[in-house]
């Protein structure tokens, strides 16, 4: 179909830049010459980099409805950003070794581990379910295609990384490491009000980066 050759070519570049800075000899290539924190904030800034030209080319793709939007599709949109936001402010900066994005994690508590006791990817289920709450008011192929690609790559994601984390760790001290689930070791409610900050920041930037209003 004409018209979709940009939307594709997003799409490739999103799946590599994704796949191919974490895998081993590059990851730890990267790391000696950034640092641990340096090579996560440069895979987050190259990963909102492409996440916004990828959302970019779906709305420039050829539009093909497949459901039509209604109302009550912006509060399923608003319920999953809130549990998004939460996910990310409990997550930021706090030690994770069974995941990427972990901060300091030779200081990771398995009795004390916060969100990780619940959610051992928090990213990549923020992720999820921000993809799966914009499933309902984006009916067109385009974007059913997209949010629907980034909620499977989220799954697939923690899959995956466990599998690396075993391998890495061994599979009896990956498994003794694993925290028991609870939420011992949760942040205090500066973490629940950043949450909001996130969401309200999203909000207001909604309509300059993506085009439309987040509400309406």
């Amino acid at each position: 179909m004409a018209g979709w050759g940009e939307y594709v070519f997003a799409w490739a570049v999103f799946l590599l830049t994704h796949a191919v800075p974490v895998r081993p000899p590059v990851k730890p290539w990267i790391v000696a010459r950034l640092g641990g924190p340096g090579f996560g904030l440069a895979y987050s800034a190259l990963s909102i980099g492409v996440l916004i030209w990828l959302i970019g080319a779906a709305a420039r793709a050829p539009y093909i409805e497949l459901w039509r939007r209604a109302e009550w599709q912006n509060h399923v949109t608003l319920m999953a950003m809130i549990l998004a936001c939460l996910i990310v402010s409990l997550a930021a900066f706090r030690p994770n070794p069974f995941s990427f994005g972990g901060w300091r994690n030779e200081r990771f508590d398995s009795s004390r581990p916060g969100i990780v006791g619940l959610i051992r990817h928090p990213v990549l289920a923020a992720l999820g379910i921000w993809a799966l709450g914009h499933l309902a008011p984006n009916g067109d192929l385009a974007h059913v295609v997209m949010f629907g690609g980034f909620a499977a790559f989220a799954a697939l994601g923690m899959v995956m990384i466990d599998r690396r984390q075993q391998r890495s760790m061994g599979a009896e001290i990956w498994q003794a490491r694993l925290p028991s689930v609870t939420l011992r070791g949760a942040p205090g409610p500066l973490r629940w009000l950043a949450a909001a900050a996130i969401l309200m920041g999203l909000i207001a930037l909604h309509p300059l980066v993506i085009g439309v209003p987040a509400i309406w």
